[in-house]
């Protein structure tokens, strides 16, 4: 049911959409300056692909309370209502991007974007362990919506529709959780520093496909205060931060921007954006009271200490779980995921925030050029 009214609720938008196009001798004509959004990464972004893999409930949230807020139906989103790109859609003036797993992912969706992140995936195949539809797997899913779009609009329209496009990355963070707390381990025979330059050069080779493909817009999401979640301090003996990733957050985002750097002067036309995740979710965690929040640390759905159990909806192994009275007060909604009403925050410092939390130009900005 909930596949379904998702499907309702895109293609309306579609079919609106539609209306202001006209017909160009049997080609799709696309609206002027149409910039797509195409999305990649981890369960910060996926819209629900993960509903449509063989994985396990935990990498999963087509379950209630997941959903309610918003929706008031579970989509696989990892939060009570909207995901991050789906606020930078409606921005930008796109229909909210649907899975690419979704069954009604076509040409009809591709022309305004569309949603490759899952749940659980990383930038490392280690990672994701074949439960999660990985970066690079990403990446070719990618190339597979730029060969439908080739045939169905020809590869001149095809490549300035991409190249207008703005790619929208959430990667790395599962990578480093994988390290210190899965304990995978061929993960653990490198140094912290040879761990993310090992991310970093993977991030750079889709990064690289994406480019060679005909992308040109790219943007990031730096690595959040991922060793201080509420899930992850439920597991650190006395509920501290996790040391281990915290460093290895602070060593990645130091070099990231490096990266993009050395990009842009190598690829001719290449453009790129970085959210300060980080600054901007840690300022929310330690002073919730002056952003309108009133918990910051605690998570509104799950159990144990500050909510941190990865109970939430009962179906990942403890059925017991606790649920806020008030989601609008809380920054978490589950042990590692923000709330609907977060997500808009942080999305309004990427779409329009100054250089203080958006290097070199905001997504707005992104959009323009």
């Amino acid at each position: 049911m909930g596949s379904l009214r998702i499907f309702t609720y895109s293609m309306v938008f579609y079919a609106i959409v539609s209306i202001q196009m006209t017909c160009c001798q049997s080609k799709v004509c696309l609206p002027e300056k149409q910039a797509p959004l195409f999305v990649f990464g981890d369960s910060l972004f996926d819209a629900g692909n993960n509903n449509y893999i063989n994985t396990d409930a935990s990498a999963q949230a087509n379950f209630g309370p997941y959903g309610e807020t918003f929706f008031k139906y579970p989509t696989g989103r990892f939060c009570d209502g909207r995901a991050i790109p789906d606020f930078i859609a409606e921005y930008a003036k796109l229909p909210l991007p649907l899975p690419n797993l979704h069954p009604a992912s076509s040409l009809d969706n591709y022309i305004f974007g569309v949603n490759f992140a899952s749940g659980g995936s990383g930038a490392l195949v280690e990672t994701s362990q074949g439960m999660f539809v990985d970066l690079k797997t990403q990446v070719r899913y990618y190339k597979n919506v730029r060969d439908v779009l080739r045939k169905k609009l020809g590869n001149e329209e095809a490549k300035s529709l991409l190249s207008r496009s703005v790619n929208l990355f959430s990667v790395g963070s599962n990578d480093y959780g994988a390290r210190f707390v899965s304990n995978i381990s061929v993960l653990q025979r490198y140094s912290k520093q040879q761990f993310v330059d090992i991310v970093i050069g993977n991030i750079t080779e889709a990064i690289k496909d994406i480019y060679n493909l005909g992308g040109r817009k790219f943007a990031f999401v730096n690595i959040g205060p991922i060793g201080c979640s509420p899930g992850i301090r439920f597991q650190v003996k006395g509920y501290e931060c996790n040391k281990d990733m915290t460093e290895s957050a602070t060593l990645h985002n130091a070099e990231f921007p490096r990266m993009l750097q050395k990009l842009h002067k190598q690829l001719v036309g290449f453009k790129y954006s970085v959210f300060d995740f980080h600054t901007s979710l840690s300022q929310l965690m330690n002073y919730p009271s002056k952003y309108g929040f009133k918990e910051g640390q605690r998570a509104c759905c799950g159990g144990g200490a500050y909510r941190g159990d990865d109970s939430c909806g009962g179906k990942r192994g403890i059925k017991n779980y606790e649920l806020c009275e008030n989601v609008n007060d809380y920054l978490f909604f589950d042990s590692l995921h923000p709330t609907d009403r977060a997500n808009q925050y942080f999305s309004n410092l990427m779409w329009s925030a100054n250089l203080t939390f958006n290097k070199p130009y905001n997504m707005k900005q992104l959009f323009e050029l």
